[in-house]
């Protein structure tokens, strides 16, 4: 009788559906991981995998190890660690000619 049937897709009818690494996969049950975020997790050769993270960011990345990269490249970066001069700002000099003697007698008692 078996045969005479067609054969059906063994995506869904299949027993390893049900062990242990598909449901861990599916969905988490256990408390402990229940404050954990969705985060895009972004590599330093520019692959991203999605993971969860204790912290709700939407992106993290992983540091560059700095000793593989190039000179030029190194150099460039340690440029940009270094703290950048900034220019004095310039205070503006208010030239008024402001006499207070001037309004005192607005505020006189009569």
């Amino acid at each position: 009788m078996h045969r005479l049937l067609p054969i059906a897709c063994h995506l869904h009818t299949s027993l390893s559906q049900h062990n242990s690494n598909r449901t861990s996969i599916a969905r988490i049950q256990r408390q402990t991981y229940g404050r954990t975020y969705p985060v895009l997790l972004v590599r330093p050769d520019g692959s991203a995998i999605h993971i969860r993270y204790k912290e709700p960011r939407r992106i993290l990345t992983m540091p560059v190890d700095i000793n593989t990269l190039s000179e030029a490249e190194r150099r460039a970066r340690l440029r940009k660690r270094d703290p950048r001069r900034l220019k004095s700002k310039q205070e503006k000099v208010l030239d008024d000619e402001f006499n207070l003697d001037d309004y005192r007698k607005f505020w006189k008692k009569k």
